[in-house]
């Protein structure tokens, strides 16, 4: 998460530079849209840097240690189609050679699954997912 923001922060040194750099040797038009096409790449990274810094927040405010005898945020599920963790949309990972699935409380299967407990069950697109313990 750490390189993402980095990765944005120096997006828009380069976008500001850019920006900057800009002259108006070249022709009105071409200038101005140049200009507007900058503006328009910095607020989409402003906006990507934002969001992530957000996610940052919540991910630091889940305590996965504390026990829950239902799903709650911070929760890693073990169903029978896998290992889920609900915190932020991180996706796939690898631990222990398991694959858990990072997905956010507010996605679509992450609602279905909070405040389910043990042999409780989700459906989603078809699939039927059945609670088998919770961490």
């Amino acid at each position: 998460m750490e390189s993402k923001i980095q990765l944005f922060q120096n997006t828009l040194i380069e976008l500001k530079e850019s920006s900057s750099n800009e002259t108006k040797s070249t022709a009105g038009d071409k200038y101005e849209t140049a200009l507007a096409m900058l503006h328009i790449e910095q607020e989409n990274t402003n906006q990507q840097l934002e969001d992530t810094l957000k996610q940052k927040i919540l991910f630091s405010k889940i305590d996965p240690a504390i026990p829950a005898s239902k799903i709650i945020n911070g929760s890693l599920i073990k169903t029978n189609k896998g290992y889920f963790f609900l915190s932020i949309a991180l996706g796939k990972t690898v631990v222990d050679d398991i694959t858990v699935i990072a997905l956010s409380s507010h996605s679509p299967l992450g609602q279905k699954l909070l405040g389910l407990k043990v042999n409780d069950m989700a459906e989603m697109n078809g699939i039927i997912y059945l609670i088998e313990s919770i961490v």
